[in-house]
């Protein structure tokens, strides 16, 4: 009975040291595994080098994505400059902030003349009024402060961005995508509605292939997301 219990006993132990060993090794394993692999580095795309460019010291992307969120965007930027200049004393050179129009945003990237010619298809497409007449706009309203309240953008201008250095990534699918439904309802040629909107687009602007890949690679570079649903 004696010699039962003794070799249990060692049975046990010699289980336990052969566990032992092998967590071990795993483990030893695991961490040469994770030391020999280099970490995760994004490539690099001389397209997306304007974000670079930019030399703030703190680096925020806000992706705009409705007609609202536009106004949004506007809104967050400029709540961006005026609290890190009085809560941190900071300059608007010491912020790099790039606003990214996409979806049904993308038509607040182009200039009042677009809204002139093309606001009625615009304003039905993204379901926007404007809130003293309820018509189709005629001029980019987030570029206005005389609408107070009423607008998301709460008076703040796209001009007053623009002065501080904010950037806009405009979205060249959806600039694609809302030429070819103005055309297809009567608007004209999709082609020329296009060359007509990258004609003219609001100051700061840069063509992106979408906005979802802006806001990727911007973040890739260290910029922090602020969404504008």
């Amino acid at each position: 009975m004696t010699d039962n219990v003794s070799g249990r006993r060692a049975f046990i132990a010699g289980v336990g040291a052969a566990v032992t060993a092998i967590g071990v090794g795993g483990a030893d394993a695991s961490a040469q595994a994770q030391s020999s692999g280099a970490p995760f580095r994004a490539s690099r795309h001389a397209d997306d080098d304007w974000m670079d460019k930019m030399t703030g010291r703190h680096r925020m992307v806000i992706d705009g994505v409705t007609a609202n969120g536009a106004g949004d965007a506007v809104l967050f930027a400029n709540n961006l400059y005026v609290a890190n200049q009085s809560a941190y004393k900071l300059n608007d050179a010491d912020l790099s902030v790039i606003v990214v129009m996409r979806h049904f945003a993308t038509p607040f990237a182009f200039t009042d003349a677009m809204w002139a010619k093309y606001g009625k298809a615009m304003a039905g497409m993204v379901s926007f009024k404007d809130p003293k007449t309820q018509q189709a706009p005629t001029t980019n309203l987030y570029n206005s402060a005389a609408y107070g309240l009423t607008l998301p953008n709460l008076g703040n201008t796209i001009d007053g961005l623009i002065k501080p250095g904010t950037q806009f990534a405009v979205c060249d699918m959806a600039m694609h995508f809302v030429a070819t439904q103005i055309a297809a309802a009567g608007g004209g040629d999709a082609d020329a509605i296009y060359k007509d909107f990258t004609a003219n687009l609001i100051p700061n602007s840069h063509i992106v292939p979408a906005g979802v890949v802006a806001v990727n690679r911007a973040q890739e570079r260290a910029y922090t997301l602020i969404y504008a649903g």
